[in-house]
């Protein structure tokens, strides 16, 4: 039987999901596939910006229009290591191309071109990420735990944190 690959999907939590790390969380996903499922959640803030991280990892300032970003909450998986999804523009030590339009970097160096004001043109700085063993998310999306929809890099990049729930269910 074939399955549907979600990479580039949005994952919305039903209304009751029980998990409150994931109540109304929409999930861009990075990498779906026979080893399991990898995403970001994009719309849940960890209670601190853009600019603060990069003075706590010793990097000081970033573009004008950065500065009081936020910086998200993207999974309980590996909570103490930055994941930026960003347009595919540069290159970066350990990124992936996802779609034409995304990319994912985990490594320091575009932390550093983010802050020197030559980072990618949008960019999306989670800590921590969300992961499924091999057939556990198609579990989950079996018992209505999560609606699946096309991801738009707009919605990624663009729309304001407390409309993206809705934005990406229309």
């Amino acid at each position: 039987m074939d399955t549907l690959c979600l990479s580039h999907h949005f994952l919305i939590a039903m209304p009751d999901m029980e998990d409150s790390l994931f109540a109304r969380a929409v999930v861009y996903m990075c990498d779906h596939g026979e080893q399991g499922a990898m995403g970001v959640i994009i719309n849940h803030g960890a209670d601190l910006t853009l600019d603060s991280l990069l003075g706590q990892i010793g990097l000081d300032g970033c573009r004008p229009d950065q500065v009081g970003l936020p910086v998200f909450v993207g999974g309980p998986v590996q909570s103490d290591r930055g994941f930026v999804l960003h347009t595919p523009n540069g290159e970066w030590e350990s990124s992936f191309r996802i779609s034409e339009r995304v990319s994912v970097t985990t490594s320091r160096d575009i932390l550093v071109a983010i802050a020197a004001g030559n980072g990618p043109r949008h960019a999306v700085v989670a800590l921590g990420y969300s992961g499924w063993s091999p057939g556990q998310l198609e579990d989950e999306i079996g018992r209505n735990g999560w609606l699946t929809v096309g991801a738009s890099a707009d919605i990624l990049f663009d729309f304001p944190i407390e409309q993206r729930y809705v934005a990406a269910i229309k």
